[in-house]
């Protein structure tokens, strides 16, 4: 065994805490597209490099790896960094996603590209766009008197008409625009005449500098509510009976080259009478359209899916406004000229993955002065102030991207992502500095400059029904749903029902309306599946792999969940597929600042569970009390601290949680009936959990030495039963509370 001997937590630790604040960074690969909770690519080239490599891992990690003719493959490839790594270090490998977004995007990532050809066309590409819809992309500078300067981010409110006089009312929850965190002062949006006026103390504002009204930072919508200011009947909202809510562009931040240098903080403006002329320009070049591009499918009920539901929107097309929907399709259709089908499909995902910022969910922070996208929470939030961001992108005189959410933005991280595929790197710490270790001789792709080939083979099918070679594999390194999860297929129709406009049936999968199926694995309160369904369809992925995996290779995987009995899943899999778990190992693997993350107790680490059809487990790791498995856990906790790492009560739950599943696992490994019912399975599971420990009891030990920073929530009830089990564990409520503590949202 490897992996178990040499996998080398401090080191790891430090290397994916820091990857993860900076993902792109260090894996620029990512931006290929966006894909949702991918590992840190570190962790899984350490995976890779301890077993496979002979030296320690420190020896390995920053210099060139080789291993031609090993055979890897990942049955739930989503974003594809287990791929990616044991490709670049020489592997042959074999991916399955039953979500043909993600067969799509790891193509891309992985697919060789002539970065000459693909930017001379993405700038003729951008030269046509330009002259199109140029000019709708413009301002004129309200405190210099510059003309037809470039516009960052146009901000729209959500208005409704009064019930009782009929007269429009903005859905204001807050009349903040900006905070003095990055421009000199608050800037502040009058409610009466709509000026925009800079402020020392949002508290105590004063008045506008226009009309002398009196400022307020609290606007009148919230919790579904508004009154009328022109009559003060309370309304509410949203009305999805009558569809979406309209917006009105109500203050625009702007970019002027020719006074940045001398100007002081951002640029703000209320629109002028061009600026809305432009707007109207806009809508009626769009309604003399006809779109090719722009796809009318309807928005299916779901999880995530019936929030827009809520707020009246039915199809995809609802979500944008006329300026957006003009500028996507006339990039649609210039895409579609492009004769290089490799280009082509280079400049689709780039449309697609652009769709985050080009839509009318985005929001704006107050704080960093910047466009979120739309799946920055994992979801699909519906707020009030809404940012269009400049479709074309800006360009500063130092050739650098000002703002985001533009072609320009996209088409420059797509480069650096193809150019890391050529020449990878690695981050290392000197001092206090990160510097740039080129890995030479590592690369990504099936080929390299024509010469050298690697096999690759992505698939977009369900990885319960693929059945691989016997002893045809030398590891399996993969990040499977985890149970309650993201429900990553209807935030990716989002994306997909555009590009399958654009590439149709060039894509395998695309055949499909949607990129949801039957065959997810996930927890999902909408069509009521649970955790026996979860259960057998891992067991079922598992077993596939552990067959065609050569004698004592390992399947290898990481995991978190809040929930004790979302990890008795993985224990029945694992004994299901005959396989014993040899190691768990723990590895951050989620930024903790994450909007979905910050301020919650959820873990930002990960159990990496190494399992093998051989019983060997270093006798140090067994355990049959509290008190052993304290020592294990301290000694976990130790190796995580000293990669820097102040591990929370959520981590310690989620390390304790990975230590109960393997040792559970071991008890039951010589008598596993896996003929028994699922429901019998998951109660002698929990059952085996039971008897090792209580970790209520650990962590207050743990939280008594010092060893974590928070309190948390009772770990596991005795009261659990598999009637319990049987249900879906509900994140939705979770997730809203998430959302609410997102700070800084102008929403």
């Amino acid at each position: 065994m490897t992996i178990e001997t040499k996998f080398n937590i401090p080191l790891v630790a430090s290397l994916a805490l820091r990857e993860k604040q900076i993902q792109q960074n260090y894996r620029p690969i990512i931006a290929v597209h966006k894909w949702f909770a991918r590992r840190p690519g570190s962790l899984f080239r350490a995976l890779a490099l301890a077993e496979f490599g002979e030296a320690p891992l420190a020896d390995l990690y920053f210099t060139a790896n080789n291993f031609p003719g090993r055979q890897v493959a990942d049955p739930f490839m989503g974003g594809g960094t287990p791929l990616i790594e044991a490709n670049r270090i020489g592997c042959d490998v074999t991916g399955f996603d039953i979500n043909p977004m993600a067969a799509w995007i790891v193509r891309e990532e992985i697919e060789h590209l002539d970065i000459t050809v693909y930017q001379e066309e993405a700038s003729r590409f951008l030269h046509k766009l330009r002259h199109e819809i140029g000019p709708l992309y413009v301002t004129d500078c309200s405190l210099y008197g510059d003309t037809d300067v470039p516009v960052k981010y146009f901000l729209w409110v959500k208005v409704i008409s009064c019930e009782s006089c009929g007269q429009e009312v903005d859905l204001f929850p807050g009349y903040v625009l900006s905070q003095n965190a990055r421009h000199p002062k608050n800037v502040m949006v009058c409610a009466d005449c709509g000026e925009l006026s800079e402020v020392n103390d949002r508290a105590v504002p004063g008045v506008c500098k226009s009309c002398d009204a009196t400022l307020h930072a609290k606007g009148p919508a919230g919790r579904g509510r508004c009154v009328c200011a022109h009559c003060d009947h309370e309304n509410r909202y949203p009305r999805a009976s009558q569809g979406p809510l309209q917006h009105r562009l109500f203050a625009i931040e702007y970019y002027n080259p020719h006074r940045k240098a001398q100007h002081k903080g951002r640029f703000f403006k209320k629109p002028d009478a061009k600026d809305l002329a432009r707007v109207a320009e806009a809508k009626q070049r769009w309604h003399e359209f006809h779109a090719h591009f722009v796809p009318e499918q309807k928005i299916l009920s779901g999880d995530e899916t019936d929030r827009l539901h809520r707020w009246g929107y039915s199809h995809y097309r609802e979500m944008f406004n006329h300026r957006q929907l003009l500028g996507l399709e006339l990039s649609c259709r210039l895409i579609a000229r492009v004769k290089n089908e490799r280009v082509r499909h280079a400049l689709a995902t780039n449309l697609s993955d652009l769709l985050r910022y080009q839509n009318m969910l985005c929001r704006y922070d107050t704080w960093a002065l910047k466009s979120l996208d739309i799946f920055s929470v994992h979801g699909f939030p519906v707020g009030l102030i809404q940012c269009e961001s400049n479709l074309l992108g800006i360009i500063n005189n130092k050739g650098t991207n000002v703002g985001s959410g533009g072609w320009t933005n996209i088409i420059d991280k797509y480069t650096k992502a193809k150019r890391y595929c050529d020449t990878p790197f690695e981050v290392q710490r000197h001092g206090t500095r990160n510097v740039q270790i080129p890995i030479q001789g590592e690369w990504i792709g099936e080929k390299l400059n024509g010469e050298q080939r690697r096999n690759v083979a992505i698939h977009c099918a369900d990885a319960t029904t693929v059945k691989l070679a016997p002893n045809s594999l030398d590891a399996v390194f993969t990040d499977p749903p985890y149970f309650g999860n993201v429900q990553y297929g209807e935030l990716m129709d989002f994306c997909y029902v555009w590009l399958r406009r654009l590439v149709g049936n060039e894509a395998e999968g695309f055949w499909r309306p949607s990129t949801r199926t039957d065959g997810e694995l996930t927890g999902n309160v909408t069509r009521s599946w649970g955790l026996p369904r979860f259960t057998e369809g891992l067991a079922r992925v598992y077993r596939h792999m552990a067959e065609a995996l050569q004698p004592g290779a390992p399947l290898a995987f990481t995991y978190h969940h809040n929930k004790l009995n979302a990890y008795f899943a993985v224990g029945v899999a694992i004994l299901d597929a005959g396989l014993t778990c040899s190691a768990s190992l723990p590895c951050p693997a989620e930024m903790g600042g994450s909007i979905h993350i910050h301020g919650t107790t959820s873990s930002i680490i990960d159990t990496v569970f190494v399992c093998r059809d051989t019983g060997h487990v270093p006798r140090r790791w067994l355990f049959e009390s509290t008190d052993q498995l304290a020592a294990i856990v301290a000694h976990d906790l130790a190796q995580v601290a000293e990669g820097g790492h102040k591990p929370s009560m959520g981590d310690t739950r989620c390390i304790i949680f990975g230590h109960l599943t393997r040792m559970a696992i071991w008890n039951l490994r010589l008598t596993w009936e896996a003929k028994l019912s699922t429901d019998e399975k998951l109660d002698r599971f929990a059952k085996a959990v039971r008897a090792l420990a209580d970790p209520d009891d650990l962590l207050e030990r743990l939280q008594a030495d010092g060893r974590v920073s928070a309190p948390a929530e009772p770990l596991f009830s005795a009261a659990t039963t598999l009637g319990r089990i049987r249900d879906a564990v509900s994140f939705r409520s979770s997730l809203c509370r998430d959302r609410k503590r997102s700070r800084h949202l102008c929403r």
